[in-house]
């Protein structure tokens, strides 16, 4: 935890990424994955037949195969996965930032599954006299399997608190203008270390089943949206900068395009040298160092590509704590 402690009256902020697992091990990923695969907002309609797949099938399988990729990027110096060395270092630096207008704030991290867990950082900034709590999901586009997650576990640890702190979750902020602004200086600096410039740079968002979009998740709208405002802020059209969605999972329909899949066809096509962003996500993980920079890079150069280049995830850059320094500010008007 950042901050200075304090007496009773202080504000706190949580930041919340989504989670991973404690080490790169079958079992240490499985016990992240059960936490995870069993929230019935990430997977609906759980019944009995689900249940024994998940554990019959799907665990044994994906805690082998998960474990590997994890060991692929895994922060071996801190001992621990780069999501949560990165989300570590947001506190920090937003504690930096805030301590001018806001020297009283007391700044922490949790992650939704795993460790840090919600609960346990809300009873944290609770101890440190904090009777008022902003929770920022580190999600810019809104999705009930994502940030309603965050919003769920912070219920159920204040349900559980006789004396409970005011509370407020920072709404999401894909179209706000300095999340734009950093996602397009991200871009800029990394053409321009490129000998040659991109032919087509891909904006690849986390995917999510149809259906969830078909009851109402407002989710690909707000995707769109962010696409839309970067392409204006870059100047570009849609033939130029495209977007998808990755990391599918099980066998229903899902949002398209999928990222997979169009590397494979762009490669096909003739095109030598694409860039791939991924605005959704605020950290670099798993989903960004190995699904997309090396296993998607390996899907275009076999498919004909020859220069894949991946943007890093604003993480703890400039640009990317200006963003979510801008958010907090906004959130915390009339807290002091």
């Amino acid at each position: 935890m950042t901050g200075a402690a304090g007496p009773a009256g202080q504000v706190g902020v949580l930041i919340v990424n989504l989670g991973t697992p404690e080490a790169p091990t079958p079992g240490a990923v499985r016990r992240y994955l059960k936490e995870f695969l069993t929230d019935r907002r990430v997977i609906e309609g759980q019944g009995p037949a689900w249940r024994f797949l998940l554990n019959a099938v799907i665990l044994p399988r994906r805690s082998r195969a998960k474990a590997r990729s994890y060991a692929s990027i895994w922060n071996k110096e801190a001992g621990e996965s780069p999501l949560k060395t990165i989300t570590r270092s947001q506190a920090e630096k937003l504690a930096a930032a805030l301590a001018p207008e806001h020297p009283g704030v007391v700044v922490d991290w949790a992650m939704r599954y795993g460790l840090p867990a919600i609960a346990e950082r809300i009873a944290a900034l609770k101890a440190r006299g904090c009777d008022r709590i902003l929770v920022v999901p580190l999600y810019p586009q809104y999705s009930a399997a994502t940030t309603a997650t965050v919003a769920d576990a912070v219920f159920r640890a204040l349900m559980t608190m006789r004396a409970q702190p005011a509370l407020r979750i920072a709404p999401p902020y894909y179209d706000n203008p300095a999340y734009i602004e950093a996602l397009a200086g991200s871009v800029k600096a990394a053409m321009a270390a490129l000998p040659e410039p991109p032919e087509t740079i891909v904006a690849s968002y986390h995917g999510m089943p149809q259906a969830y979009v078909d009851k109402g998740d407002p989710y690909p709208a707000q995707c769109e949206a962010t696409t839309r405002l970067l392409r204006d802020k870059l100047g570009m059209g849609g033939e130029a900068l495209i977007m998808t969605y990755q990391s599918r999972f099980g066998f229903s329909a899902w949002l398209k395009p999928y990222t997979d899949k169009t590397l494979a066809s762009l490669g096909r096509k003739g095109v030598k040298r694409i860039m791939v962003l991924m605005p959704g996500f605020a950290a670099d993980c798993l989903e960004t160092l190995e699904e997309i920079a090396i296993e998607g890079a390996h899907i275009f150069k076999r498919h004909g590509g020859e220069q894949f280049t991946t943007v890093p995830c604003l993480n703890d850059s400039p640009g990317g704590m200006a963003a979510l320094a801008a958010l907090v500010k906004r959130e915390l008007q009339g807290w002091g």
